[in-house]
């Protein structure tokens, strides 16, 4: 019994729908993992493209939601765990009022360097205004996305040294061991002592 021609011919036929779930959930990875795909023919760049823009901008708009509706009484009653007490949080309030712009912007252009999800919470509970705040990670989002299919399409070239039927497990190998890798590096160097 022949299970991998159904589930391939499945995988197919919804390839566009696991690229959307996939920006939701994974984004980075999964959009230089999409460029690849691009380079070898498996996607079209505007289905893909706008299945990550989607993706991404809907996660983006679900961490907003969170942080406008539940993240002010999390740490209201559990803050001090954390140590997010009163006069960090007003501390927080006061410079995030003042650079929200800036801080999304960078935010979305550099991964959050891991605090992407805590930028996007703190948005909400400091209610920046939903369009300005859809706006940033709107725009962000197309120059973001762009950048890691390019990467993703360019080092498709690579994958020509690599016998056809092991290039798409690559192309969706690759780029996850590099996001992961440096999620570790970064909590490594958080360890650090300096």
């Amino acid at each position: 019994m022949d299970i991998l021609s159904p589930l391939l011919a499945l995988v197919e036929q919804s390839k566009y729908v696991l690229i959307f779930l996939g920006s939701f959930f994974e984004g980075s990875a999964v959009m230089m993992t999409t460029g690849l795909l691009w380079h070898i023919g498996t996607v079209e760049f505007w289905p893909a493209y706008l299945a990550l823009m989607a993706g991404d901008f809907l996660a983006d708009v679900m961490w907003y939601v969170i942080g406008h509706f539940a993240a002010r009484s999390f740490f209201d009653r559990w803050g001090h765990f954390f140590g997010a007490t009163p006069d960090v949080i007003e501390k927080v309030e006061r410079r995030f009022n003042h650079y929200h712009t800036k801080i999304l912007i960078i935010s979305k252009l550099t991964m959050g360097l891991g605090l992407a999800v805590p930028v996007l919470i703190v948005a909400g509970m400091m209610r920046v205004p939903f369009a300005r705040f859809a706006t940033i990670n709107f725009l962000g989002g197309i120059v973001w996305i762009l950048f890691l299919m390019g990467i993703g399409y360019y080092f498709g070239d690579v994958l020509h040294l690599i016998p056809k039927d092991l290039q798409i497990a690559v192309a969706i190998a690759v780029p996850f061991l590099f996001f992961f890798g440096l999620r570790w590096v970064n909590r490594k160097l958080k360890e650090v002592d300096w």
